[in-house]
């Protein structure tokens, strides 16, 4: 009988960093779905973990969308179709990515319902051997990838070219620079995206090996933030006293006044990630008198 990993009838309020929040899956045995009319039938073949799973196995208020008990949670999988529904343009044995919400297209953005995602609130998710999704939600693998490689493309890879390419008051290419902080999976293809398209990235993390890892992938400048914590001011000897075009948060609360402080005028950062705790911060006097704007990258 096909299994499911779900979270248990007692969600333990446990820390997103903690080994204990899998304390919160238990594997349960599961029907095999059945394919309706346009979904295809998907043996998951490989599963995607990103931060904000880890928010909804520990049902943290930080996450808008509430967990519920018995949820199959994680939102991004590649497998491959192994029955097609009636009217499915899907056939046997395509090798597929899952897009895990409603936005599937287009700059506009009032597609998107986080309600409606995989893997949080109601909505099953992809930590399952099975799943039955419809056409319109799976995309081809491209051959060259893994499935374990283009199971991470929806979210990762998704917010990472939203953050950096979905804004036209700020294209990032040649004669830009960017700022990525850390060393995840939305900074790191990050990195290789706004290097691949000409601009000068700029990463920050506490890790002299992570950094090395970042300049293989195309930064041009690294700064180890754990000596330098002031490394908004680093950014601006670097920029000759101009700052960057364009930062990537995923601080949140922590970073935000240093990216802003970073930021050229008319700057942008791109807010994606909570990784700071939580506190009272004043980003009025940079937005207002920088004309510098922020915005959800996610």
């Amino acid at each position: 009988m096909p299994q499911a990993w779900q979270v248990n009838q007692n969600i333990k309020n446990a820390s997103r960093q903690s080994p204990e929040a899998l304390a919160n899956l238990e594997l349960h045995d599961v029907p095999k779905p059945v394919p309706g009319p346009k979904t295809a039938l998907i043996r998951i073949h490989a599963v995607a973990l990103n931060a904000r799973d880890l928010l909804v196995l520990t049902s943290s208020p930080l996450y808008p969308v509430p967990t519920s008990a018995g949820l199959v949670p994680c939102s991004d999988a590649a497998g491959i179709v192994e029955e097609g529904g009636t009217e499915s343009v899907w056939t046997v044995g395509d090798r597929v990515i899952l897009h895990p919400n409603t936005w599937l297209s287009g700059r506009d953005q009032r597609d998107f319902d986080i309600t409606r995602a995989f893997g949080a609130g109601t909505v099953a998710g992809t930590l399952t051997e099975y799943m039955v999704v419809g056409d319109e939600r799976l995309i081809k693998a491209p051959a060259h990838l893994s499935l374990e490689e283009a199971s991470v493309l929806p979210t990762a890879g998704g917010t990472a070219c939203h953050s950096l390419f979905f804004s036209p008051e700020q294209p990032v290419g040649k004669g830009t620079w960017v700022l990525v902080q850390g060393t995840g999976g939305v900074s790191t293809i990050a990195i290789q995206l706004a290097a691949a398209s000409g601009a000068t990235v700029i990463a920050t993390s506490s890790s002299d090996q992570k950094l090395a890892l970042s300049k293989q992938l195309g930064a041009r400048y690294t700064i180890n933030y754990r000596h330098t914590p002031n490394w908004d001011e680093e950014v601006m000897k670097m920029t000759d006293g101009k700052g960057v075009d364009l930062v990537l948060d995923v601080g949140g609360a922590g970073t935000i006044e240093h990216s802003l402080r970073s930021l050229r005028q008319d700057g942008l950062v791109s807010l994606v990630g909570i990784l700071t705790p939580a506190k009272a911060i004043d980003v009025v006097p940079a937005i207002l008198y920088g004309a510098k704007t922020g915005k959800s990258g996610v």
